[in-house]
C-alpha cells in the first residue's frame, strides 16, 4: 500500500515537472515571437510645430526580425474623430519599391523599401492640418501582424524664438571664471620662479669661500 502511495506521489511530480516545463517553452516561444513582431516607429520625437505655409515631412520606418511579404502600410490623419487615408501601398518584398496610392494632393510619399523608410511629406501645410497622423503596417508573413504609430503634428503662425540671453550669460560666467583661473595658476607659476631664483643668490651669497 505504502509502495502504491510513493509511486503515485512520483508521478505527480513528474507531472507537475512537465507542466512546468511545457509552460517554460511556451514562455520562451512566446517572447521569441514578441522579439520578431512587425513594429513600426516615428522617430525618438512623436510631434513637429511648423509654420503655416510650409512643408513637413511625417516620418515613419518599420522592423521585422523575420522579413517582410506583401506588407501593407498606409498613413491616416484623424479630422475629428474620423479617420482620413492620406495613402497605401504594399511592400511585396525586401527592397521591392512599393506602387503608392495617394489619396490627397499634398501628401508625397518620400519612403524607400531599401531603408525601411515609409515617412511622407505635407506640403503647404494649413491650420486644419493640425492633428494626429497614424502610419500603420501589416505583415502577412507574420500572421497578419499589425502596428500603428501616432504623430502629432501643431501649426503655427511663426516659431518661437528661443531666448539664448540666459545660455550667454553662463557661458560668459564661465568663461571668465576659467580664464580666471589659469591667470591666477601662470602667477603663481612665475611668484614660485623668481623666489627660487632669489633663495639661490642668497645661498651664492652667504656660502663662505673655499680657501
Amino acid at each position: 500500500m505504502e509502495l502504491q502511495r510513493g509511486r503515485s506521489f512520483l508521478h505527480r511530480c513528474a507531472g507537475s515537472g512537465d507542466v512546468v516545463h511545457a509552460g517554460l517553452v511556451v514562455t520562451l516561444l512566446i517572447g521569441v515571437w514578441y522579439a520578431q513582431a512587425l513594429e513600426v516607429n516615428t522617430g525618438k520625437v512623436n510631434f513637429i510645430e511648423v509654420m503655416n505655409g510650409s512643408s513637413v515631412l511625417l516620418p515613419c520606418t518599420y522592423a521585422s526580425c523575420i522579413g517582410i511579404k506583401n506588407l501593407y502600410f498606409n498613413w491616416q490623419y484623424k479630422d475629428n474623430g474620423t479617420m482620413v487615408k492620406l495613402c497605401e501601398a504594399t511592400i511585396p518584398a525586401e527592397g521591392v519599391e512599393p506602387n503608392v496610392k495617394i489619396y490627397h494632393e499634398r501628401v508625397e510619399f518620400v519612403g524607400s523599401s531599401k531603408k525601411n523608410n515609409i515617412s511622407i511629406l505635407l506640403h503647404n501645410v494649413t491650420f486644419e492640418d493640425q492633428g494626429e497622423y497614424i502610419c500603420f503596417a501589416r505583415n502577412p508573413k507574420e500572421k497578419e501582424r499589425n502596428h500603428s504609430a501616432i504623430f502629432t503634428l501643431y501649426v503655427v503662425d511663426e516659431l518661437k524664438e528661443v531666448d539664448n540671453t540666459l545660455t550667454v550669460i553662463i557661458v560668459s560666467v564661465l568663461g571668465g571664471v576659467i580664464g580666471l583661473i589659469i591667470l591666477i595658476m601662470v602667477v603663481k607659476a612665475v611668484v614660485l620662479a623668481v623666489l627660487s631664483q632669489v633663495q639661490e643668490k642668497k645661498a651664492c651669497v652667504i656660502a663662505p669661500p673655499t680657501i
